[in-house]
């Protein structure tokens, strides 16, 4: 087992998790967090995490951390990848961790990666101004026989590093390339849209090998999902498992938790959307830990340890046949309007049995959205549902992802 865990980034629900463990752990995040862990008596050190130079570096950090016994880090969240990488470079004496961290940083190199190692993906290209975009689309109107008169195929424009949704835009013709992309968009990255049902993965890894595979259910992107996974992808797990091993075997991928996005074909053909090395979002891990009876979060952590035992990963993760009994799923409210003044909740959701619970803000006076939000922007909270059929978790989070619950 290792001798502490370095928690790279901030977050309270693993804290919580590893405190339940009683395994020794550090947090290492930005100052603005160091008063809150001292009044809770969180093991803390603090870094600027938002910059690297001759001052601040990996280093410099691992000096710091000699003081806890640190042999293991992990990272929180997107932004701090390359400084667990970085560490975890160190400690196991293996550069090529560091470079996987680049890895799954640079969305362009993950495609290469991908296409080298024999995964299926999109046709894709780093652009660097919206003539390189409309370039693109042609080279892609042409490889896929469009005549004249027919719509444009599709194209995605994402950042080489953003998390989730951060930056990306579809689109759908020329004309969209002069109306949605900004200067500020480029460099980045341009694919194909690939086609196929949507879904991720949460594989939890150890010594190379999926320990635990989870599938999350998409109902839409971005605002809704469930778990375990509806009958039709229940039905191609094995063939799931098998691609999401393949990845992990061409990336190279030893330790730690993979968050892979893909699109299933109606010909049971994978398409390799992308990967993360993170916490998902869209509280995945939780409603994780609610369908299969264990700490997903703890075992995001214990997994990135290379020294711990085959009885220990055993007692960590649910038995091998464990069968969920409800599946849990939750909708994300983004509000609607730019400006509200109230939060209501209709009744029947109140009255909707598989309803368990909401964590939706009121607004304050006169609140306003900003024009200008990354990605989604932040949801006001989440409704979160139980029961045992995945049909009617499919109906209830499309009907009141529609609601609108901010007037």
């Amino acid at each position: 087992m290792a001798k502490c865990f370095a928690l790279i980034g901030w977050s309270l629900p693993v804290i919580e998790s590893m405190q339940k463990t009683g395994r020794p752990f550090v947090v290492v995040s930005l100052a603005d967090f160091e008063p809150y862990a001292a009044e809770n008596d969180i093991p803390f050190v603090s870094y600027p995490l938002d910059e690297w130079s001759d001052t601040s570096n990996s280093i410099d950090l691992y000096e710091k951390l000699k003081a806890f016994d640190v042999d293991v880090a992990v990272p929180l969240y997107e932004e701090t990848v390359e400084w667990a990488g970085a560490l975890n470079s160190i400690y196991r004496g293996d550069p090529r961790v560091l470079n996987r961290a680049f890895l799954f940083r640079n969305k362009a190199m993950m495609k290469r990666k991908a296409l080298i190692g024999g995964l299926r993906v999109g046709l894709f290209e780093e652009v660097y101004n919206k003539e390189g975009v409309k370039a693109f689309m042609k080279r892609l109107n042409q490889a896929n026989l469009q005549l004249d008169g027919e719509e444009d195929s599709w194209v995605h424009i994402k950042p080489f590093a953003s998390a989730g949704t951060v930056g990306h835009r579809l689109l759908r013709s020329m004309s969209d390339i002069d109306e949605k992309c900004e200067e500020g968009d480029f460099p980045c990255l341009a694919e194909s849209h690939l086609p196929g049902r949507e879904f991720s993965c949460e594989a939890f890894i150890n010594k190379g090998k999926i320990r635990f595979l989870n599938i999350t259910e998409y109902v839409k992107l971005g605002f809704s999902n469930f778990i375990p996974e509806g009958k039709y992808l229940e039905s191609k797990r094995d063939l799931i498992h098998k691609e999401v091993q393949k990845m992990v075997d061409i990336f190279g991928i030893e330790y730690g938790m993979v968050h892979p996005e893909w699109f299933l074909t109606d010909k049971d053909e994978l398409n390799f959307g992308e990967t993360a090395c993170r916490i998902p979002g869209g509280h995945i891990l939780e409603l994780c830990s609610k369908s299969y009876e264990f700490d997903a979060l703890a075992a995001f952590v214990l997994c990135h340890d290379p020294n711990i035992t085959e009885e220990e990963l055993d007692e960590i993760f649910p038995p091998k046949d464990f069968k969920p009994k409800n599946y849990h799923g939750n909708v994300m409210i983004y509000p609607r309007k730019r400006q509200f003044s109230k939060l209501e909740i209709p009744e029947s959701l109140n009255n909707e049995p598989y309803f368990v619970e909401h964590t939706l803000i009121a607004p304050y006076e006169g609140q306003k959205l900003s024009a200008d939000r990354d990605g989604f922007g932040n949801h006001f909270g989440t409704i979160n549902f139980k029961g045992e059929d995945p049909d009617r978790m499919t109906e209830l989070l499309k009907h009141y992802e529609e609601e609108e619950f901010y007037v």
